[in-house]
């Protein structure tokens, strides 16, 4: 079973949200909003599909990278999350939540070895079968 597919998005906390946001925009040419940036491309080996990668910044007190104490959470796209995350409860995975479904995907969160928060995400459309 292919398990990650590519890098679904970077996620940091920062002191200024806003601030690091201009600054990116400014500095490095990132178009950015409140939520950060999407970044569009097309796979190599099927140029009809199209993907993107997120980069967002998050305040330092967020919640949504507990039970991490990290800074920085990875998003990975990942083909068929249902099956992979059986997989990794086979492996004594720490899964730190359900599978959420949104209109954009599935997203599940789980921990590595170092206590590292790793967001998992199934892009809607891409379920084991819609390729």
């Amino acid at each position: 079973m292919k398990k990650v597919t590519g890098l679904g998005g970077v996620f940091f906390k920062c002191d200024n949200p806003k601030s690091m946001n201009e600054w990116y925009a400014r500095n490095l040419g990132l178009a950015t909003s409140e939520y950060g940036t999407t970044f569009e491309w097309r796979q190599a080996d099927d140029p009809s599909k199209q993907g993107s990668t997120s980069w967002c910044t998050f305040p330092q007190d967020t919640k949504y990278f507990d039970p991490s104490a990290k800074p920085f959470m990875i998003n990975y796209r990942v083909e068929d999350l249902a099956a992979l995350v059986e997989e990794l409860k086979k492996e004594n995975v720490t899964i730190i939540d359900e599978i959420a479904e949104y209109d954009y995907g599935k997203f599940v969160h789980v921990l590595d070895p170092e206590g590292n928060i790793i967001e998992l995400w199934e892009p809607a459309g891409e379920a084991a079968g819609d390729q």
